[in-house]
């Protein structure tokens, strides 16, 4: 198992080098196709707004989004032209960011995007990595809106309770965990499932016929919640990836989180590779 297919969201703003310099950096280092989509609409209103405005101002608005996608994509060619990568395909699209994102999902193994930051980004919904990350099907790489990251993947921490959702993203990841220098797993102990009374051997067991070694590490349930728990180990053990499940589901129409997936969504400070 490896990514062949990368997919980096690209929209307006300063932060979006900092993604695209990552994904260039996996797409090299795992010999993989890249896909660049400018996905940003000028339209992050409600509907009903939009019905109000003439056909003249959305007009407009279209084709100022179509110059700033032209203009960004230029700078952005020039940039990887710098760093001698040519592997790279340009898409774009100023309809719901969202969709388009999950449409060309299908065809990546690994999705790369950044933390909710409308100072940076204004042309998408604040919501967009939570709602990806629970619709797209695919795991999504989360890079935080401040700091930047020399090495992704080197020091690796999973979160463990035997769920769906952190199978998926243990699965997932193994192309990076196969490359780490150093795994711990991690549990917390939160009362809530049974496998938590049991050492984690058994996806010790099954990462090491993958070729992955791991530390096995167990944290008493304590005074902060799980989010926070994984922030501080990240920190004192300085990972440079988190790996966890992205749990929620969808209620009349609104993304309920999960508290850990909220808190880390909120609260990252390093990279993060969730699935759902």
């Amino acid at each position: 198992m490896s990514y062949k297919t990368i997919l980096v969201h690209i929209a307006p703003g300063t932060r979006c080098i900092v993604r695209l310099d990552l994904a260039i950096k996996l797409a090299m280092e795992y010999d993989a196709s890249l896909v660049a989509l400018h996905a940003s609409s000028p339209f992050l209103t409600q509907v009903c707004i939009i019905a109000k405005m003439g056909q003249e101002v959305i007009a407009d608005q279209k084709k100022a989004a179509t110059e700033l996608i032209a203009k960004t994509e230029e700078q952005l060619r020039k940039h990887t032209s710098s760093l001698g990568f040519e592997n790279i395909e340009w898409l774009s699209s100023i309809d719901e960011p969202l969709d388009a994102m999950c449409e060309r999902a299908k065809y990546a193994d690994l999705v790369v995007i950044g933390q909710s930051d409308p100072s940076d980004d204004p042309g998408t919904l604040l919501d967009f990595p939570q709602k990806l990350i629970l619709s797209a099907g695919r795991p999504v790489l989360i890079l935080p809106k401040n700091g930047s990251f020399s090495t992704v993947g080197k020091n690796i921490i999973v979160a463990w309770n035997a769920s769906r959702e952190a199978t998926r993203a243990v699965t997932d990841a193994i192309p990076l965990l196969k490359r780490a220098e150093n795994v711990h797993v991690m549990t917390v102990d939160s009362g809530n499932s049974e496998h938590e009374r049991f050492p984690c051997t058994d996806i010790a067991n099954y990462l090491a016929k993958h070729g992955v070694n791991v530390d096995l590490h167990r944290s008493p349930d304590g005074q902060i919640d799980v989010g926070n728990e994984l922030l501080s180990r990240a920190a004192d053990m300085s990972a440079d990836l988190i790996v966890m499940g992205g749990y929620g589901h969808s209620r009349f129409r609104e993304w309920v989180l999960g508290g850990a997936t909220r808190t880390i969504l909120e609260s990252m400070t390093i990279p993060v590779l969730m699935s759902h």
